[in-house]
């Protein structure tokens, strides 16, 4: 090793970024996960130039001026807006690094496993006009079981589902490559805009992404609890165009969500029947483990044991599984030789 690399390896800040629909984490080499934000820019249409990025991002959704536009820049795991994307990187990065480290970093990054070649330039070239000296990427499921501590250099079958904000992937790992995996568009965003649907369509109600996500996080449920819950939810009228308050019931939340769980369930079902039969055989006894903050929805894993037979597990700390599995990934330069992909 020259005294360049030397320098930079012990100078540099490097960066592990889980760049989710939902949420951006970002993790610090020897110093561990540094930001949790939403993944949301207000921009000033004026000026172009953003008023606030993540959480006071958040704090202003379906609350800005006509010349202001909160924007959420990632769809379904892949860039959705460009410029705006790349703002928010430059944001996240100066933030972690507290703008005063001159050396630029090296930044690892989760994608899903279904995105495109152009979808991946996108990403690094985002990374890249935010200041990364080199970027590497890593399929969010890979990232997870690393994050998870799941075995995945050994020679057996490590199955991962890792439901997010815009997408849900399923991985098949073993020997630290992808033996099979799937990626749906379907995920926590998704249980959102269901509970949106239904409130609008059963009770004329209009309620916004925010309420939503509480509904979700209060009585969501993909299984019937011993005991039933309810809240009161406020929104407006689209009959009489005035506030309106009602109280609903897990049960309808659970009938709301049917058809994005049923969607979780059947790619799970479809990995299963498309994984080799000895990996199959070592599944059967490790089982599959559920992480990404969709997976903290209330008796998921129950509705999954009850589907597919098998143990299910839920990570310690769902959110934090891809940025966790790619901060040690950013740490082992065999690991990341291992699982980085072009």
């Amino acid at each position: 090793m020259g005294i360049f690399d030397w320098f930079l390896d012990h100078f540099s800040y490097d960066l592990a970024i889980d760049l989710g629909t939902a949420n951006t984490l970002v993790y610090m080499r020897g110093k561990g996960i540094v930001i949790s934000e939403p993944s949301i820019v207000a921009l000033n249409k004026l000026t172009g130039k953003p008023e606030a990025v993540g959480l006071r991002a958040k704090e202003m959704l379906g609350k800005t001026p006509a010349n202001i536009v909160a924007i959420r820049p990632m769809k379904d795991g892949v860039i959705a807006d460009f410029d705006v994307t790349e703002k928010m990187l430059e944001y996240f990065i100066d933030k972690a690094r507290e703008k005063r480290h001159l050396l630029r970093p090296r930044i690892v990054i989760g994608i899903p496993s279904g995105i495109t070649q152009v979808e991946k330039r996108a990403v690094k070239d985002a990374a890249f006009r935010a200041r990364a000296r080199e970027v590497y990427l890593v399929e969010q499921a890979m990232a997870a079981a690393i994050g998870a501590g799941l075995p995945i250099v050994e020679p057996a079958g490590n199955m991962i589902v890792d439901i997010g904000g815009g997408t849900t992937d399923v991985a098949v790992i073993s020997l630290a490559g992808i033996v099979h995996s799937r990626s749906i568009k379907v995920a926590g965003n998704e249980m959102d805009e269901a509970i949106i649907h239904y409130l609008k369509k059963k009770y004329n109600l209009l309620i916004g992404e925010r309420s939503a996500e509480q509904i979700k996080i209060k009585i969501g449920t993909a299984y019937p609890l011993p005991e039933p819950l309810n809240m009161e939810i406020k929104g407006r009228d689209l009959k009489e165009g005035i506030p309106k308050t009602i109280v609903i019931s897990d049960s309808e939340i659970r009938e709301a969500l049917k058809s994005p769980i049923e969607a979780l369930i059947d790619v799970v079902k479809t990995t299963l029947e498309n994984t080799p039969p000895e990996l199959a055989a070592d599944i059967v006894d490790r089982g599959i483990v559920l992480t990404g903050g969709g997976s903290m929805l209330k008796a998921l894993d129950i509705r999954l044991r009850e589907e597919t037979q098998l143990p299910i597990f839920t990570t310690e700390d769902p959110l934090s599984s891809v940025v966790k599995g790619a901060g040690k990934i950013l740490e082992d330069i065999n690991l990341l030789r291992k699982v980085a992909v072009e």
